[in-house]
């Protein structure tokens, strides 16, 4: 019996050790403008949502992209790619994150789980949502912060 819990004890922690580490290198990423792997730690979600967000704020302008055309530019670091992530850059530093906030574990399913992220200077953490998608463990941007946007 306590082989089963060695085990299970094991299997969790090596679960809580992806989905941190996801978390904390999509920040990383962020901090170092690698914009094509911002795009690759991101939810199918997240993708969708920032490319219709695009997408309204180009038609809105009189320049129009297809969906498609928008998602490539973000996969590779277009020019789209970088002016959003410049712009979301300037009102969110990652290292509020990464060296000014503490980390916890929230509730962990098969395919969904929480990062509790407490920033020194706030009253209430930021609950990061991360989804595993093709057995990798992705950062739900969208799904976390997008109702702040509304």
């Amino acid at each position: 019996m306590l082989f089963v819990t060695f085990v299970y004890a094991d299997k969790q922690d090596s679960t809580y050790d992806a989905i941190l580490s996801s978390a904390e290198s999509f920040f990383k990423t962020m901090k170092d403008k690698d914009y094509p792997k911002i795009w690759a730690y991101l939810t199918l979600k997240s993708k969708g949502i920032i490319v219709g967000d695009v997408y309204k704020a180009e038609v809105k302008s009189g320049i129009e992209h297809s969906k498609e055309d928008i998602g490539r530019d973000f996969n590779t670091g277009g020019l789209l790619s970088r002016s959003y992530w410049n712009n979301y850059l300037e009102v969110f530093n990652p290292d509020t994150v990464l060296e000014q906030s503490k980390w916890e574990m929230g509730q962990v399913k098969k395919d969904r789980a929480e990062v509790i992220i407490r920033y020194k200077r706030s009253e209430r953490p930021a609950i990061l949502q991360m989804f595993r998608e093709d057995g990798v463990w992705k950062v739900g941007l969208e799904e976390t912060f997008g109702i702040l946007k509304k």
